[in-house]
């Protein structure tokens, strides 16, 4: 009996960690999509054409639905299944994909983007409570555990691949790779338990269309806006915009089902924890963009040179991640997070007079400075969450969950939009210059995230 019931149980053990890797397939199929694509873009916009906009949106069309439609995503597995949601999200994925290395314009391609962004806002989600369904007692806490180093070398290896497929291949294969991790994942995801919400939650139709339709028409202006020359009517999309966010909050707080718990904002803690992931995820996001703009574009250089260059960031970040997580973080806790801001500014402080001394040139010293600003990104990171969600109540834990990891795609998207519009409007008098731009304005931008985050550091009231 006691030899059946230790098969057993080896047996259970040996499932539960084979439908984890189901989920952490899926979660690194999403992010090496996204690193992949910011190497390969400036190549893209060569084949397909779409001009300095084009390259921007490539990535943009991807994280904005991405971002708008994860609560309604998370919302969608409580109520149908998340294994079925999950399944019906890396299937889209995947046919998303194809069409994605099918394309024959650039905006076919964008639109296949577009549709890849909202199949990942259907995948990302299930993975928590999944994970929750399958794992109980201590085995849950390494399961999440193994999230951390599957994402660190998920982005170390994207810029790396995207470039070796690009460069070996074409851009198209950047795109195809995603067909085989996704045919594997769908083989294993019967493996997956069935799980739903024991209350299901009601969906917000109306609240998914304002929040879209808000965020799509704030970023659609800061792409287009410097190719267009800045007409009346850009202006006006940004003002209607902002508006739309503020009917968007207004519907909020009267919903009976909101996308959004409206007591998250009762504090100054939470708000301030929103601000500083955005500013902090634009930054990120938006450099890596600069830097291959600047490596391919401005310098000529191919894809290859492109992604090796990012390496040092992805590898360091990776290393700081779990140093925080495994020695610093339960030593220093929350304040972790200003030393990686601190040490993230003074990498990109360093990259300016950097790009200054070699305007015609291979920026060699730009990859120690690319060191700081990797293990500045990691130490910042794995506190962060943990602090941002420290004075959320329990039943509003998942709302303020999935709320952050919108922010964190649509910073990301911002990011983007606006440091790739400032790149590309002082392009005309040089790469080196306009690199030099980006990151002083990159600059600035973490000054902000260090003072919201600063608030939550403070001891709650």
């Amino acid at each position: 009996m006691r030899v059946q019931e230790e098969a057993r149980a080896g047996a259970v053990h040996r499932w539960r960690w084979a439908a984890l890797a189901t989920l952490l397939a899926a979660e690194a199929m999403n992010l090496l999509d996204a690193t992949i694509v910011q190497v390969a873009a400036p190549v893209i916009g060569r084949d397909l054409g779409g001009g300095e906009s084009g390259i921007q949106w490539f990535s943009a069309a991807y994280t904005l639905p991405f971002a708008v439609l994860l609560i309604t995503g998370g919302r969608l597995g409580d109520i149908a299944g998340r294994r079925r949601v999950f399944a019906l999200g890396v299937a889209g994925f995947a046919v998303a994909s194809a069409c994605c290395a099918l394309a024959p314009s650039a905006g076919a391609l964008i639109a296949a983007r577009a549709v890849q962004g909202a199949a990942a806002a259907l995948v990302i989600p299930q993975t928590i409570g999944l994970i929750r369904a399958m794992f109980d007692g201590p085995e849950t806490a390494k399961a999440f555990g193994s999230i951390g180093p599957v994402m660190g070398l998920s982005a170390i290896c994207g810029p790396v691949l995207g470039a070796v497929l690009t460069h070996a291949v074409s851009w198209r294969a950047a795109f195809l790779v995603n067909l085989p991790l996704a045919a594997g994942v769908l083989a294993t995801a019967p493996l997956l338990l069935e799980d739903r919400a024991e209350r299901r939650p009601r969906l917000d139709p109306t609240g998914t269309v304002l929040a879209t339709a808000g965020a799509a028409m704030l970023v659609f202006p800061l792409i287009q806006g410097n190719s267009a020359g800045w007409p009346a009517w850009m202006w006006a999309v940004l003002a209607g915009g902002a508006a739309v966010l503020a009917v968007f909050a207004w519907h909020q707080r009267r919903a009976a089902a909101p996308l959004v718990e409206p007591s998250l904002f009762s504090g100054r803690g939470f708000p301030a924890a929103l601000a500083a992931s955005t500013l902090f995820f634009a930054v990120m996001n938006g450099l890596m963009v600069v830097v291959v703009l600047q490596v391919q574009i401005g310098l000529g250089r191919d894809v290859l040179n492109a992604g090796l260059t990012l390496l040092p960031w992805s590898a360091a970040m990776a290393a700081a991640s779990w140093l925080a997580g495994t020695r610093l973080v339960p030593r220093f806790g929350p304040r972790l997070m200003l030393a990686g801001l601190a040490i993230m500014l003074a990498g990109v402080c360093a990259a300016i007079p950097v790009y200054r001394g070699t305007p015609d040139a291979y920026p060699w010293p730009l990859l120690g400075a690319l060191v700081l600003v990797g293990a500045g990104n990691g130490l910042f990171t794995v506190p962060f969450f943990t602090a941002a969600l420290a004075r959320v109540r329990p039943h509003e834990t998942g709302s303020a969950a999935g709320l952050l990891n919108a922010v964190q795609q649509f910073g990301g998207t911002l990011g983007i939009a606006v440091l790739g519009t400032a790149f590309f409007h002082v392009l005309p008098h040089g790469s080196a210059t306009a690199a030099e731009a980006a990151f002083g304005l990159a600059a600035v931008l973490l000054v902000l995230a260090a003072a919201f985050a600063a608030a939550l550091i403070r001891p709650r009231p």
